[in-house]
């Protein structure tokens, strides 16, 4: 019920997604025209306009290469990146059943980031090409990010159960072990190299470009999609393992699929704007306290709103130091850690 207005399930997750969605489109508006170049929101329509085929007079070519070659493939990239880590956190969590559980608490980010550094470290000659650097770098990253989430997964698994405490302190101990074979692996890298990586372990979509798009969409659009199909065994796995399997629910099936799906989404995030942490924390928990915990609503709303936040730190990146930019990872960072440290008070009052 709205409004004193009685509204169906199906009408009020409707209303809820196309509130998220006008708001995204809203804001990648707001991204296009601001910016070290700022272009008239008028423009930035008119040359919108101009692509769907609209003749409008007044359109400024230099404005329209920023827009069209520069900003719309950045935010449209930082929409499918920050869209996917939402997703993923959302579902890691549903498929944990514990709200602390992010892609990057228990390794995936790290696992990811450690083979992305192995690969253009070692490897600095197959990185020249365009075709491996856009597709070899983020499956490399995606069999990182899925090794360690699965090392972290079996060593949390106890009597066919996973514990929470367990899967926190593997998480841990993995992160750990990645960031110390991410510095051996930096020993061997000339200065180039270490310059580069200081930027990208930060977060960086600067590098954000059409020829990436591609790679993006069929990586981290489609497995996102994948993922909004299991709504309904991730509500069943919320009751339980068991209740699930008597429901005639493939638990080992949903297992893997997610596992799989949330290590190709994040890996290959992290090959392209490196390390941005916290939105699969934080979205997943907004989504949860202010619409419910039904993952048919959770799943697209933390993609829309995931794509939201980050878009919304990108703008912040590129403006609030302009013509300079803020690494992108440092915001999200700062805008998640208080509310992971608020998270872990409000979990501890409960349990308490």
């Amino acid at each position: 019920m709205i409004a004193g207005i009685p509204i169906s399930k199906n009408s009020y997750q409707a209303l809820v997604l196309s509130v998220l969605g006008i708001a995204l489109v809203l804001i990648m508006l707001l991204s296009l025209s601001l910016g070290a170049y700022a272009i008239p929101f008028s423009s930035v329509l008119a040359i919108l306009g101009e692509q769907f085929g609209l003749s409008l007079e007044g359109v400024d070519r230099s404005a329209a290469n920023v827009l069209l070659q520069i900003r719309l493939p950045r935010i449209i990239i930082t929409l499918l990146i920050g869209g996917g880590l939402g997703i993923a956190g959302a579902a890691l969590q549903g498929l944990f059943r514990n709200p602390l559980v992010e892609p990057g608490l228990i390794g995936v980010s790290s696992g990811s980031a450690l083979f992305a550094v192995v690969f253009i470290v070692l490897v600095p000659g197959l990185v020249s090409g365009s075709l491996i650097q856009n597709l070899g770098m983020p499956l490399f990253a995606f069999l990182g990010g899925l090794t360690h989430v699965w090392a972290v997964y079996q060593l949390a698994r106890t009597q066919g159960r996973t514990d929470t405490a367990t899967l926190i302190l593997a998480g841990v101990a993995i992160n750990a072990l990645a960031g110390a074979l991410i510095g051996l692996t930096l020993f061997f890298a000339d200065d180039s190299a270490l310059r580069s990586f200081t930027f990208w372990s930060l977060g960086d979509l600067g590098a954000s470009s059409w020829g990436k798009f591609p790679v993006a969409i069929a990586l981290i659009g489609i497995p996102s999609i994948m993922l909004m199909l299991e709504y309904r065994n991730l509500n069943a796995l919320s009751l339980g393992e068991r209740e699930a399997f008597h429901m005639g629910i493939s638990v080992q099936r949903v297992k893997i699929k997610t596992l799989i799906l949330s290590a190709l989404i994040v890996g290959v995030g992290v090959s392209l704007a490196g390390m941005i942490g916290f939105v699969g924390l934080v979205v997943p928990h907004l989504i949860r306290i202010g619409f419910g915990a039904n993952h048919r609503l959770v799943l697209p709303a933390s993609f829309l709103l995931g794509a939201i936040l980050l878009n919304v730190a990108d703008l912040m990146a590129r403006t609030v130091v302009s013509p300079a930019e803020l690494p992108i990872g440092v915001l999200t960072a700062l805008i998640g850690a208080p509310f992971f440290i608020y998270l872990i008070f409000k979990l501890n009052k409960i349990n308490s």
